[in-house]
């Protein structure tokens, strides 16, 4: 299940002619990150930050994020967490240059990263949502999934024995459609993406090495 993606780039916003972005995001996410979510207002395609992982209004905290950043669509309307925003049509996109998942080689997992062959930033469909807890708002979103036993790329991945799954890639020519999508019945946009437009490599994680203050005092 995606945990970790690079979101879209400035040169990649630009080659889509998507709008502006006027906030800051980092340039790898993680469950209970801010990242940029692409959703159709009145005005047109707007963004908005929102962490990663669904904060429903019922949640005491925002912890409950680290556990929420992926929805099965199979059963978005048995969990409390997803049902107001699929039962109200809360649809949007998480452009993304990179995901990574895990694939397990000799028993152990490496970190693979998953990205268009012609370097292109994908849609990623989500759900999102927007609570109060106090006086603070809320906006948080969840990538949607679907099973991936039988897609060519996506089943390589995760532990063995484990369930296959895959986030659901909104092609660019359906973007407008899924943005303005009005039926909690998303069924026609579940499909595996197109194994022949993407490449998978091995990213391992780079290790940053601590440096103490002394150190950098000197820099």
């Amino acid at each position: 299940m995606c945990a970790n993606f690079k979101p879209i780039t400035l040169a990649q916003l630009k080659s889509l002619n998507l709008p502006e972005i006027t906030f800051e995001y980092p340039d790898e996410v993680y469950p209970n990150y801010d990242l940029p979510l692409l959703f159709a207002s009145v005005q047109g395609l707007e963004w908005r930050k929102v962490g990663f992982g669904m904060v429903p209004k019922w949640a005491e905290d925002k912890s409950i994020a680290l556990k929420t950043y992926n929805a099965r669509n199979e059963t978005l309307f048995q969990k409390p967490t997803f049902l107001n925003s699929i039962s109200k049509c809360k649809f949007g996109v998480i452009p993304v240059s990179e995901f990574y998942e895990s694939k397990y080689i000799e028993n152990k997992p490496q970190r693979w990263g998953v990205r268009r062959k012609d370097g292109q930033a994908f849609y990623i469909a989500a759900l999102y949502e927007i609570c109060k807890q106090g006086d603070e708002i809320i906006r948080s979103s969840s990538m949607i999934t679907m099973d991936a036993i039988d897609h060519e790329m996506m089943k390589d991945f995760h532990e063995p024995g484990d369930v296959k799954r895959s986030v659901i890639i909104i092609p660019h020519d359906r973007l407008q459609e899924w943005l303005t999508w009005r039926s909690p019945d998303i069924s026609s946009f579940i499909h595996g993406f197109p194994v022949e437009e993407f490449e998978c490599t091995h990213v391992p994680k780079i290790k940053i090495e601590k440096i103490s203050p002394q150190l950098n005092f000197f820099d």
